[in-house]
């Protein structure tokens, strides 16, 4: 008999986790599982877009709009949603989904809950807050994390139990083989503009930079409310020639591989799925020591790992690798071997598989 699993999420746009989501429930769906989402929305074109691609990979989607964060009708819309389909296990994703979904089936005496807990964001630091998701949190049978950087976070921040989460990493789709980097010193940032994202440390560790290794160039790739700040930084540094504004992206993998090398200067990752992606083109990525990204990145091996925040540091890895192709070369190479290795699909996917089953055979005993 095929059981079904109900996932619920809020969803606005494809970043980390939706680009997730739409590769482990169409691959739940091949292993047998009746696998279903429920998307939580506010008419965004993103979530309309995520939607789209799980329908036409064979995964139904229904859609219920919130109209506020705390809306009891959308509330009592899930709760219908999660009677009338009988999962066997609900999956929630991310804050509004835990908020939602998991009361739901606790009402609606759903077997197995599972809440995967996908990223830092700073209202976990808020003393409300935590006590609410802890209280959230104690409704779910198997808590998942992306990374044993985000236990830890949640652990530090918020009170969790750090050890009582499963860690799943993201897994990544292997592309073919990719031509080898630029000899020019081409770098790109990939992420939305956002203060968290650590783009201003960027500019100032490439100014620094750019004193020592000539030529630098940076692209940025993404957009948000830190871009007209951002530029105007740009101006201040006389780095407005080296640096160009992208815009939004898609696909991604091209910027990789007209780059040769790939900085992630985030001061918070529950991942870091942009340092798989540019390993996975085989391409060294200079990341923060922070969250997952120590879990994606091999310091000295497939690329180097910097403290968060600090421009010099961040510099002397830029001038390191910008004045070492042979060296970044060999590191994107291992950064590739390493993606395809540690982090594929079937990799995740297998881990949930394993979870699912185990959590229903306790619930059978």
């Amino acid at each position: 008999m095929t059981e079904r699993v109900l996932h619920v999420g809020k969803v606005s746009g494809i970043s980390g986790s939706e680009a997730h989501l739409l590769t482990l429930l169409p691959d739940l769906r091949a292993r047998g599982w009746d696998a279903r989402f429920c998307l939580l929305h506010e008419d965004e074109q993103g979530a309309w877009e995520f939607a789209g691609r799980l329908v036409d990979a064979g995964v139904p989607v229904e859609g219920i709009r919130l109209a506020r964060d705390a809306d009891l009708l959308a509330f009592t819309r899930v709760l219908r949603v999660v009677r009338r389909t009988r999962p066997a296990i609900l999956h929630t994703h991310l804050v509004h989904a835990d908020a939602y979904g998991l009361p739901a089936g606790k009402l609606a005496r759903v077997p197995v809950l599972v809440s995967t807990k996908h990223g830092f964001n700073t209202f976990r630091e808020r003393r409300a807050f935590a006590v609410g998701d802890r209280a959230l949190g104690r409704l779910a049978d198997v808590h998942i994390a992306i990374s044993a950087g985000l236990a830890r976070y949640l652990a530090d921040t918020e009170g969790f139990d750090a050890a009582g989460f499963e860690i799943v990493h993201y897994g990544i789709e292997a592309g073919e083989e990719p031509g080898p980097p630029p000899v020019e010193p081409k770098l790109v940032c990939v992420g939305r503009l956002v203060p968290i994202k650590g783009h201003e440390t960027l500019l100032r560790a490439l100014a620094e930079a750019g004193r020592v290794v000539p030529g630098l160039e940076l692209g940025l790739a993404g957009e948000g409310p830190l871009r007209p700040r951002l530029e105007e930084l740009s101006r201040e540094l006389a780095l407005e020639p080296h640096v160009r504004f992208l815009g939004r992206v898609s696909p991604i993998a091209p910027e990789y591989e007209r780059a040769a090398l790939v900085v992630v200067p985030s001061f918070g990752e529950g991942f870091g799925m942009t340092a798989l992606e540019a390993g996975e083109r085989g391409r060294a990525v200079i990341a923060s020591d922070v969250g997952g990204l120590p879990e994606i990145v091999e310091d000295r091996r497939t690329g180097l790992l910097v403290p968060p925040g600090d421009s010099a540091a961040l510099a002397a890895a830029i001038v390191e690798l910008a004045a070492n192709g042979a060296l970044a070369r060999k590191m994107g190479r291992a950064a590739r071997e390493r993606a395809l290795r540690e982090f594929s699909l079937d990799r995740c996917a297998d881990r949930i598989d394993a979870l699912y089953r185990s959590a229903l055979a306790r619930r059978a005993r």
